[in-house]
Formats: C-alpha cells, structure tokens, sequence
C-alpha cells in the first residue's frame, strides 16, 4: 500500500478491510517516519495487540 492511500484509509469513516501478512488489522496511526503504521487485529477483544508493520506490506481488501 502506499503512503497517501493508508492515510485516506485512516481518516475514512468507511470500515475498509487491510490485511497484514494475511490476517486482518486496523490501522491505527501511520508513524512518523512515514514508512510505518501501527496496527492491530480486528475483532473483539484485540486492542491490547498492537504491532508495528510496513506501510508497504498492508494490502486493502
């Protein structure tokens, strides 16, 4: 995924699917560096696994 597209992503109120290495997350801020985003898995309960990952690496379903 690029840059501006995870940022749109990020500001939509629109509940758009984006997987990380195959399992669904939720982008949670993109980081300052530009290059990364903090994330974590959808679903109940999964708030406490944040993770870091590439912005290249976040595909949009």
């Amino acid at each position: 995924m690029e840059l501006n597209r995870a940022k749109q992503i990020l500001s939509s109120s629109a509940d758009i699917e984006v997987k990380y290495n195959g399992v669904s997350v939720w982008i949670d801020q993109l980081n300052e560096d530009g290059k990364t985003a903090t994330v974590h898995l959808r679903g109940p309960n999964k708030f406490e696994e944040r993770s870091y990952a590439e912005i290249s690496e976040l595909k949009e379903e």
